[in-house]
């Protein structure tokens, strides 16, 4: 996957994989729906997205690991403030979303809308 130089490019765009929850694999073993990243004009990485419902899962995990514990562990105001993150995300456009980040959250499908529409009344 690497050669002449273009490790710095790898190594500068793989947070930014890890963090959507992407894969990096060689160019040439690139489907139709990866995206293929060049350097210098040589294609130096391809990049399998994640699908919607899997990326929603790996924010999930990165926002545990961002407040060090469980999010069903967190008060009130923290659940509320990790509800208006995920919406600005795009996380209840996915199928499941609210049913998701609720089993998440340790709350109610119905918690979540109530979190969902306070955001909107403010």
């Amino acid at each position: 996957m690497t050669g002449n130089g273009d490790e710095p490019f790898i190594a500068a765009v793989k947070p930014l994989v890890d963090a959507m929850g992407g894969e990096m694999l060689p160019p040439d073993e690139a489907g139709v729906d990866d995206v293929v990243l060049s350097w210098e004009g040589v294609d130096v990485v391809a990049v399998r997205l994640p699908q919607l419902a899997d990326s929603l899962d790996h924010i999930l995990a990165a926002m545990e690991r961002k407040k060090g514990k469980p999010l069903a562990d967190l008060d009130r105001k923290s659940k509320q403030e990790v509800v208006r993150i995920l919406e600005a995300r795009g996380a209840f456009s996915v199928r499941h979303g609210v049913e998701t980040v609720a089993s998440a959250l340790g709350v109610s499908r119905f918690t979540v809308y109530n979190y969902l529409n306070r955001e909107k009344e403010a």
